[in-house]
């Protein structure tokens, strides 16, 4: 396994991130899995040396933290992992129950805190964005975490440049604790984060985290031809709102190309493709099986030459401007 610090900070992470969103409660999503067959892959993640760790608390209404905290934090020296959450998304019916709200924020870093058995967060990041945030108390709330020793480092998690912009310039002019994370999409179909968010990030000092480098699971197969149609993208919204194009399935086509003349997997390839490029830090993945982590994991040893780099950079196709940042 290789390290690298986490932009400017002295943080020191793995160079392939495990994602916790597919472990939880089937209630939620079909596809994800319960503590008994998850710790396998985190026991394997840690024998392959994988320190850095990511999770949210609405994956599963909370049980993915359950889980990580008894296959994870219970298992091994706190100080050995970097333990990643994020707050955003709706935990509650009531209008105070998700958001960036000072109340929302702390309250619900307390609640993470219980659900991961930890008394801190290496890494607490903002989830789904929404445009209408204080920035100015967003900031101020997670610095509040920070010198409360609740939480070490602060991040992100997609949005506009120019809003993650002026939170990173509130802070500095403020004396306040700034992000140092950045988890944006960005893999060889979704290219968006290259326009403004990875050139501020790669400018300010800001660990670039990216997370779907094999756009969930969209990059591993033709998930046109129902043999090759898994549960998770029979059922996942989200990949059919953001993936389906027809240059999308151009890309995938070329990433096989070049897996299938080099003699590996798809999945390698587009890990590769996304570690290679410039101010990358940790692509966060996911995995639900052993097998499909130890693939994901041997792309550190896969370096694409120009030739295949170009050849699947020439079958992308911008997305239209959207106004989350995505």
């Amino acid at each position: 396994m290789d390290y690298a610090r986490l932009g400017n900070s002295n943080l020191v992470v793995s160079r392939l991130g495990l994602g916790a969103m597919g472990f939880g409660d089937t209630s939620w999503r079909g596809w994800v899995l319960e503590a008994d067959t998850a710790a396998p892959i985190v026991r394997r993640a840690l024998d392959r040396g994988v320190n850095f760790f990511d999770t949210c608390d609405f994956y599963s209404a909370g049980r993915s933290e359950e889980i990580l905290r008894e296959v994870l934090v219970s298992q091994v020296p706190r100080d050995s992992i970097v333990l990643a959450t994020k707050v955003g998304n709706p935990m509650q019916r009531h209008p105070n129950g998700r958001g960036y709200s000072r109340k929302h924020i702390i309250e619900a870093a307390d609640a993470s805190l219980r659900r991961l058995g930890t008394d801190h967060i290496d890494l607490y990041q903002t989830h789904i964005w929404d445009p209408a945030t204080n920035i100015e108390e967003l900031v101020e709330a997670f610095d509040t975490l920070v010198r409360a020793g609740k939480v070490l480092y602060v991040g992100a998690t997609t949005m506009p440049a120019w809003q993650f912009g002026k939170a990173l310039w509130h802070a500095a002019a403020t004396g306040q604790h700034r992000f140092v994370a950045m988890q944006c999409e960005y893999n060889p179909a979704h290219r968006e984060a290259e326009r403004e968010m990875i050139p501020l990030c790669r400018d300010a000092g800001i660990g670039l985290v990216p997370f779907s480098p094999m756009a969930r699971g969209y990059l591993c197969g033709d998930r046109r031809d129902p043999a090759q149609a898994t549960l998770r993208n029979r059922t996942d919204d989200y990949t059919h709102k953001i993936y389906g194009r027809e240059n999308d399935h151009e890309v995938r086509t070329a990433l096989e190309a070049v897996a299938d003349a080099r003699g590996v997997g798809a999945a390698q390839v587009a890990v590769a493709w996304t570690l290679a490029r410039p101010g990358i830090t940790s692509p966060i993945f996911g995995a639900t099986s052993v097998a499909q982590l130890d693939q994901v994991l041997d792309a550190l040893d896969l370096a694409l030459a120009p030739d295949e780099i170009a050849q699947i950079d020439a079958a992308y196709a911008p997305r239209p401007i959207h106004a989350s940042g995505h």
